[in-house]
């Protein structure tokens, strides 16, 4: 049986999505006139034409490319919280095929991990403190350990992803909480989609976060051919190790 290949050519949005469209007058003043443009847009086009991996480990690890964003539109002097969340794209599992460069469905997805939300460190803060600069998720990693107590984002390993970014507004008035469909706004970017991976499975993603990533400097060379890269394959066609033979120094940057 013919195992279907997946197709990764959507369209590329280069302004930010509502997660689900425009958003009615019902929305409260200080939300319904947010917009959000994601930082280094071109940087997240070309991983995502590879097909963007991202590591997931017990420890937790972070973004790359991190998620930042510059806001506009908010009331300058009320408050807001900002949160992150993850969302499966499909009800699939897949696994990377080498012979063909191609990442394949593998079957139904696993029991999707727990929910969680990833809050700004800054929140709450002022609409004018928020415009002022980027707003970075840095600090946020991502884990595939089940049983996590340190408030990281749980995903399984092998399963494609949706980052959510959400802009809530803290509204003073009693009785808030029965307006909360009125005080946020969502907005995803496709762009920013990811397979969640224990290792690296594209060598060409290996290469372009070493090309990019400033903690992974120690990597780069002036010739790509001594890139010395190797992959060891598991049973179940599961491809869990991926290595880069320079040293234990330069594997732990590449964690960045």
């Amino acid at each position: 049986m013919d195992i279907p290949q997946i197709s990764w050519n959507y369209q590329l949005s280069v302004h930010c999505c509502p997660t689900e469209g425009s958003y009615p007058r019902t929305k409260a003043s200080q939300v319904c006139g947010i917009s959000v443009q994601l930082e280094m847009l071109e940087l997240w086009q070309q991983f995502n034409q590879l097909c963007t991996e991202m590591i997931v480990t017990k420890a937790g690890r972070r973004m790359f490319p991190t998620f930042q964003v510059q806001i506009s539109g908010m009331d300058p002097t009320a408050e807001y919280i900002l949160l992150m969340d993850f969302i499966p794209v499909d009800d699939k599992r897949y696994r990377y095929a080498f012979h063909s460069s191609s990442w394949l469905v593998a079957g139904q997805a696993d029991i999707a991990a727990p929910s969680r939300m990833h809050f700004h460190p800054d929140s709450p803060a002022s609409g004018s403190q928020w415009m002022k600069q980027t707003v970075s998720f840095d600090t946020l990693k991502l884990t595939n350990n089940l049983l996590d107590d340190n408030g990281h984002i749980i995903l399984n390993s092998m399963h494609r992803y949706q980052p959510r970014f959400h802009v809530v507004y803290v509204d003073p008035t009693p009785n808030s909480h029965l307006n909360a469909q009125r005080n946020f706004v969502s907005f995803s970017f496709p762009e920013t989609r990811f397979i969640a991976v224990t290792a690296y499975q594209n060598h060409r993603i290996t290469q372009l976060k070493i090309a990019s990533n400033p903690f992974a400097k120690g990597f780069r060379t002036s010739d790509s051919k001594n890139w010395r890269l190797s992959t060891w394959c598991p049973p179940e066609d599961r491809t869990e190790a991926f290595s880069l033979k320079l040293g234990k120094k330069k594997n732990k940057a590449l964690q960045q």
